[in-house]
């Protein structure tokens, strides 16, 4: 636990005058995404440490190498949670690299993402400028927006120091329920119980299986694990065991869909859009709008499959790390983003081109 904030300034000043680059790197655990890093590596691990956690205010304030799981430790103990569920990538993600690469678990639909639940941060651009944006409480967001600009960022607009965040109380319940569906039908009961005014808090298919987690008061819990499991043919459905280890698994990527080689693809489609047109395997996530497959392919092949389905798609792991892995911008978006990469980093010293070749 320490703040080496004066160090990694250095760093940045000494970069920017030498003309060199910088790779920052927290917890090394999300390295597999965005384009090849280049430079030389900004360790970001050892700024460290809860500068402020006020629970009765549910807001948080750490530095960006703290690891989430300190962050969970403290909020368990007043039986609080981080509600956007960040992957945590075997206890070595950090809360600035999980900011940067805009990470959130399968609560995202109902219990929003780590963007949203941004209040503030501080943030040391490529001129090597320590500034502050946002706030520490709610009512403060005086230069919100800047905060949220470095959800999905990849460190090209500056290196995180510091994020402030609004927490929730954890529910007092939480049951999942599973049925033997196939793909097409899930998507359509995902969507459909989507809608009901029920305490869904998670919904994912995977091999066959849809599975529906509640989260809420025990009793509208209760009541609509009855309704839900007693409606036609949806009266199949089980209730899951140990539930827990299964969103943390899916939360985690620990999964067996996700061990292999194979190029990894993160569509963020419609939720109610007919599933891409591919071979292979499949797991919806997010009530149908975060869909994953794994598969070769090429990106012109996605993005048209994405496009059609009204959203995006990414490269999220493996394939072809040289080329841009991003759903490509249009041309207006491209300015606007250079435009800002020139604002906070003007000579291109941190993270250039981890996000798109372009930057």
């Amino acid at each position: 636990m320490a703040d080496i904030t004066a160090l990694l300034q250095q760093q940045v000043l000494s970069a920017r005058a030498d003309g060199s680059k910088l790779n920052i790197i927290g917890g090394n655990s999300k390295a597999f995404m965005g384009r090849v890093a280049s430079g030389e590596p900004l360790m970001v691990a050892g700024h460290s440490g809860i500068v402020s956690y006020q629970p009765v205010e549910l807001v948080l304030t750490a530095r960006a190498g703290t690891p989430l799981t300190e962050l969970v430790a403290a909020l368990d103990e007043h039986n609080q949670m981080l509600s956007f569920e960040p992957p945590r990538f075997g206890g070595a993600a950090t809360i600035g690299g999980t900011l940067a690469c805009n990470q959130s678990g399968p609560g995202r639909p109902w219990w929003s993402s780590v963007r949203d639940q941004v209040l503030g941060v501080r943030l040391l651009t490529g001129r090597g400028e320590h500034l502050r944006f946002g706030g520490q409480v709610m009512k403060n967001v005086a230069g919100y927006d800047v905060s949220r600009l470095q959800a999905g960022a990849m460190g090209s607009l500056g290196l995180i120091t510091e994020v402030s965040l609004k927490v929730l109380p954890k529910p007092a319940v939480t049951r999942t329920l599973v049925f033997d569906v196939a793909l097409e039908d899930a998507v359509a009961l995902m969507n459909r119980r989507a809608a009901e005014p029920k305490p869904l808090s998670a919904a994912c298919w995977l091999d066959n299986r849809l599975y529906l987690r509640l989260s809420g008061a025990r009793a509208a819990v209760d009541a609509t694990l009855a309704q839900w499991q007693g409606q036609g043919a949806e009266s199949q459905g089980t209730q899951l065991e140990a539930d827990d280890t299964f969103w943390a698994a899916l939360r985690d990527q620990t999964l067996v869909f996700f061990e292999g080689d194979a190029p990894l693809w993160r569509f963020s489609i419609k939720s109610t859009a007919v599933n891409p047109d591919l071979p292979g395997n499949w797991l919806i996530d997010w009530g149908g709008a975060q869909r994953w497959y794994r598969g070769d392919a090429s990106m012109a092949q996605m993005q048209q499959l994405a496009e059609t389905a009204g959203g995006q798609v990414s490269l999220y792991r493996g394939g072809d790390r040289q080329a841009d892995v991003m759903h490509p911008q249009a041309r207006a978006l491209q300015l606007l983003q250079q435009r800002l990469k020139q604002s906070f980093d003007p000579d291109g010293v941190l993270n250039p081109g981890r996000l798109y070749s372009w930057m």
